[in-house]
């Protein structure tokens, strides 16, 4: 499934403050089940939502680390994008709706996936193949 995330609003923020570094911390996708309920406004750390994640065969807790991470600005477009390689869950049986992106240094949630409906593996792959725009992307203006 080919998917784009959506910021939490004090994920610049927290970028600002030094509290966030796309590029040395480590940032995990974790999946959660239907009983989130995402608020850009007010869903800041982990630890309040993380009561949230699934548990499944072939599923950590706390998510994958994602891999190859880059983050770039292109001028002629004004846009920043953050992005990395697609994540998968092998030989996995979880049933998800919404993949959370977070720092794990510090915490602090940087973005989620509505993944729709709930996705589910049995025994195969859960993949979350990101949109070839990137996993986020910010417009300067």
């Amino acid at each position: 499934m080919a998917v784009s995330g959506k910021m939490y609003g004090n994920a610049i923020l927290k970028a600002f403050n030094k509290d966030v570094d796309w590029d040395t911390d480590i940032i995990k996708v974790a999946l959660l089940s239907s009983a989130y309920t995402p608020n850009q406004d007010t869903d800041i750390l982990w630890s309040a939502i993380s009561s949230n994640e699934v548990t499944g065969v072939g599923y950590t807790v706390g998510g994958a680390t994602l891999a190859s991470k880059t983050i770039a600005y292109d001028n002629a477009t004004n846009v920043i994008k953050m992005d990395s390689a697609d994540v998968t869950w092998a030989t996995s049986t979880i049933t998800a709706r919404y993949a959370v992106i977070y720092d794990s240094t510090s915490g602090i949630l940087l973005g989620y996936v509505d993944l729709g409906v709930n996705e589910s593996s049995s025994a195969g792959n859960f993949t979350l193949v990101w949109d070839a725009n990137g996993i986020f992307t910010v417009t300067v203006n």
